[in-house]
């Protein structure tokens, strides 16, 4: 998910590697990102012809990186925004992170994931619900359980919100 957050924080502009840290840290409730995180990814996304760099004087008399994203960067980060397979539906934070970047997807797309984590959401609540009848969870596993359900309903709600604002965008 790093990577789709470090091109999506491209969307809008070019940026220098620190900025690029320090706006997905706060995305992901961090500080600055890690450098050894940050620009192995942007040394791939070049090589893949997907951001390009471009030398720029820094404040200090310095030389600064500015990367920008190219046309198939943004290809390539709507097609990965718009695939979500299995595993990530299953995965919160890469429900997410789409969710995040609605606004760069199509509603077709938007209806598609939000229907992919809604099914996988309903497959899992009955699931945990025979859990918590077939097995003594004792009482921290019981709230442990309780809790995931209520967890689910909550996002089952806001899923319906979202299905329909992306219902009413076609």
């Amino acid at each position: 998910m790093f990577d789709l957050i470090i091109l999506a924080t491209l969307f809008d502009g070019p940026k220098h590697g620190y900025q690029l840290k320090r706006e997905a840290g706060f995305i992901f409730g961090q500080d600055d990102l890690h450098n050894n995180l940050v620009y192995p990814l942007l040394k791939k996304f070049t090589t893949e012809g997907w951001v390009t760099k471009k030398p720029t004087p820094g404040e200090r008399g310095q030389t600064r990186q500015q990367y920008a994203i190219t046309a198939l960067g943004k290809k390539a980060l709507l097609q990965r925004l718009t695939s979500f397979d299995e595993a990530e539906t299953k995965s919160f934070e890469a429900f997410i992170t789409r969710v995040g970047m609605f606004e760069l997807l199509d509603p077709k797309a938007r209806i598609k994931i939000i229907a992919a984590r809604e099914a996988y959401l309903l497959e899992r609540l009955p699931k945990l619900a025979q859990l918590h009848e077939k097995m003594d969870l004792g009482m921290y596993g019981g709230e442990v359980v309780g809790f995931l359900k209520e967890r689910i309903q909550s996002e089952l709600t806001w899923i319906g919100r979202l299905g329909r604002m992306a219902g009413s965008e076609k």
